[in-house]
């Protein structure tokens, strides 16, 4: 069992996923430039962007980490080989959510597991396929949702962009932010759990 879990993540999505493995964790966070080299594919930006925000808050917080085990993630939408990240305006989110109406998407979601003897990286890919949405529907998602805290522009745990979500193939928990088996298997393979 995890004796001391860190969780490098202010997301609230992240947090209520992780209390499915029902191990108990605290939250530490750090500010982590999320620049990468355009030519890496998504797999290895997310896994990447994981194990920096790991790393920075190692550094961060010496004292809190020294003997814990710490699990950070980073997940990004990809649309035509584009990268659609987090919304920093009403606009963007209304383009992104239009250029992914009617389409299928993918979600990336990396993570990073650091303990004091071993460093472990995985990622996890979910196609999604969004419906048809109009231009009022794609508005009123936004003045509702207000997803400027999302990849993509879109949460699919929302209510409202819920509705919106006509297919998925791949793990559904992915795309809220962990990938829920993935990660309990990688605890398993670290002799954590």
């Amino acid at each position: 069992m995890v004796s001391h879990l860190i969780l490098g993540s202010k997301s609230p999505r992240r947090q209520e996923l992780l209390k499915l493995l029902n191990i108990p964790f605290k939250v530490l966070t750090a500010e982590t430039h999320e620049r990468f080299d355009p030519n890496w594919h998504p797999e290895k930006i997310v896994t990447e962007l994981a194990l920096r925000k790991a790393m920075e808050i190692k550094d961060i917080h010496k004292s809190a980490t020294t003997n814990a085990t710490l699990l950070c993630a980073d997940t990004i939408v990809v649309i035509d080989q584009t990268i659609l990240n987090k919304p920093k305006s009403k606009d963007e989110a209304f383009d992104m959510l239009n250029r992914l109406q009617g389409r299928v998407h993918q979600v990336y979601t990396g993570f990073a597991i650091h303990t004091p003897s071993t460093s472990l990286t995985d990622f996890e890919k979910t196609d999604v396929t969004f419906s048809s949405m109009s231009d009022s529907e794609i508005n009123h998602y936004i003045e509702v949702a207000k997803p400027f805290d999302k990849a993509g522009s879109y949460g699919i745990q929302d209510d409202v962009g819920a509705c919106f979500i006509e297919k998925i193939n791949g793990c559904y928990y992915n795309v809220v932010g962990l990938p829920i088996s993935k990660l309990y298997k990688a605890f398993q393979s670290l002799n954590n759990i």
